[in-house]
């Protein structure tokens, strides 16, 4: 009766008397939508709702009416439980290298970011030479890799000269000051486009600069390029063509962030930021062999970036070793007052660390098929660390992905309503434009479920960590991967080998917000071996056709 009443005096609907609401054809679309649900209704039940139901196509024709940016998120927010205190402190943050500038500066192409660093400041190399290095480099490889969307050579150019008058002046803004990167193409720049990889975006332009860029502009770093990422951050294919891996170019890189993955890895990036929702940081750091981050849920920023899930998208980095990591997550994270899910929490850039006696856990299951993983437990147990056997609480991981589905469709809804999804060079069952039609299927009721039994997977998946400093698993490993991007842990990822001439990954994920243990662990076992000092062949397409 409260219902009733409530609805009658919001809406002006007065419910039909069910008598004369007879049953007939005009059940047939109802019926159809109770299967969808799961439900099976009588006719009886079917016409007591029909009117209601059809009152409620106009009411979502006026939501409709109203504007929406992509960023605008919902009024719920997600946010990943908080942890208690740790113990296992890190060592500080070790000083920069003695480093010397070698006779030929390309030599610098895959040097990490302590010795470009320790060049600068000490005014060895200058912040111009390295752009202009990389630039040229960048533009060399992306013949072959497809990885730029656009160059951004004018600000790149200003801002290293900027960095040199600084460092002339006595002025250092920390280990980034001067440091060339490449930033993932779902990021705003004013000045720049910002394509989404997509085509219908491909002139898109949005002024204002993302939380990410303002920061590590104020850290001193000199954005060179945009790089490509699959179209609406989906895979390896963009409106201009395929991004490939430097280790086989016959190869696509993998997604989304596929440009910022295969130019680090190729040599043209010192560093470059991606993002993740599901896979896009941890997979093409695998094809492309990068050491890379995905940060806890919440620990950056992503105002001025594209929307795809509100409750799931996040950036990182994506770098040459797991320490570099450290020092872009040092600069970019941090709460800004615009993302409602982003907040400040501690972070310190761990020095070298000794790990002996720190707890990992692992599930044999999944080592069983692979020497290289097996391999780098093996290693582990060199350092001392106490692996310990775990299992992943058992939820149905996969069918919760209609969160993920259904947020992605509610961002783009208007790019399907408008049938510029047709422009979209992917098509076909599993692309964007289909997904997007089937998540309307989605009912809401279910998707709320899923994200109650999301918060059951929370609960579980914190307590199965409480005591571990990181969970290991072969990188791309769809149960750790769906459980942790749910849940928001962390996660680093970086070669343990190579298998048929391609890097073969690992993966640490980590507690909520202890990144600074996770990053000493991963580099105390990258140090052992040197999978992250390889080269890739980079041999150029025979058919050099996008």
């Amino acid at each position: 009766m409260i219902l009733t009443v409530l609805v009658t005096a919001l809406l002006g609907w007065t419910p039909q008397d069910p008598a004369e609401s007879k049953p007939g054809n005009d059940l047939a679309p109802v019926q159809s939508a109770m299967k969808f649900a799961g439900l099976s209704m009588t006719d009886e039940e079917l016409a007591q709702l029909l009117p209601w139901a059809t009152d409620n196509i106009a009411s979502f024709e006026v939501l409709r009416g109203v504007e929406l940016d992509n960023g605008i998120a919902p009024a719920t927010i997600f946010m990943p439980l908080q942890q208690g205190s740790r113990s296992s402190p890190v060592a500080k943050q070790d000083p920069l290298p003695n480093a010397l500038r070698p006779e030929n500066l390309e030599d610098l192409y895959w040097a990490d970011i302590p010795t470009l660093s320790a060049l600068l400041k000490s005014r060895q190399v200058t912040s111009l030479e390295l752009t202009q290095m990389f630039l040229e480099r960048l533009k060399e490889v992306d013949k072959t890799l497809f990885c730029v969307t656009s160059y951004t050579e004018k600000i790149a150019l200003t801002q290293a000269q900027q960095r040199d008058e600084e460092l002339a002046q006595g002025r250092w803004r920390g280990p980034l000051h001067g440091i060339p990167y490449g930033l993932k193409d779902l990021c705003a720049v004013r000045g720049t486009k910002t394509t989404w990889g997509a085509h219908p975006f491909k002139d898109q332009r949005i002024e204002n600069d993302a939380a990410v860029v303002k920061k590590l502009e104020s850290a001193g770093a000199v954005l060179i390029a945009k790089t490509t990422l699959g179209a609406l951050a989906m895979g390896d294919v963009w409106y201009g063509g395929k991004t490939r891996s430097p280790w086989n170019t016959a190869v696509g890189s993998s997604g989304s962030s596929a440009g910022s993955a295969a130019a680090v890895a190729a040599g043209a990036l010192p560093f470059a930021i991606g993002s993740e929702t599901l896979g896009s940081i941890v997979s093409p750091s695998t094809l492309c062999g990068n050491s890379s981050l995905r940060p806890t849920f919440g620990r950056v920023s992503r105002t001025g970036a594209m929307a795809l899930s509100w409750t799931m998208d996040k950036l990182g980095p994506m770098c040459r070793t797991l320490q570099d990591t450290a020092f872009v997550l040092d600069a970019i994270h941090g709460a800004d007052g615009k993302d409602l899910a982003a907040v400040t929490a501690d972070f310190a850039i761990p020095g070298r660390t000794d790990v002996r006696g720190w707890k990992v856990g692992y599930s044999p299951a999944h080592f069983e098929n692979s020497p290289e993983h097996r391999a780098a437990l093996e290693q582990l147990r060199e350092l001392g660390v106490e692996l310990v056997e775990v299992q992943l609480p058992k939820y149905p991981v996969w069918p919760m992905m209609i969160i993920l589905f259904a947020e992605c469709a509610a961002a783009f809804d208007d790019l399907t309503r408008s049938n510029l999804d047709d422009k979209l060079v992917e098509q076909g069952p599993n692309a964007w434009p289909n997904t997007f039609r089937v998540a309307r299927l989605i009912p809401a009721v279910d998707y709320i479920r899923a994200q109650r039994i999301r918060t059951l997977l929370m609960r579980e998946t914190a307590e199965t960590f409480r005591d571990l400093v990181a969970f290991v698993s072969p990188a791309g490993n769809f149960e750790t991967l769906g459980i942790t991007n749910l849940t928001g842990h962390p996660a680093l990822v970086a070669p343990c080998g190579f298998r048929d001439g391609m890097p073969v990954s690992l993966t640490f994920n980590g507690q909520l917000f202890d990144e600074s243990r996770l990053i000493a662990l991963g580099r105390a076992w990258q140090e052992l071996g040197d999978f992250h000092e390889q080269r890739p062949p980079l041999k150029p397409l025979e058919d050099s056709g996008k």
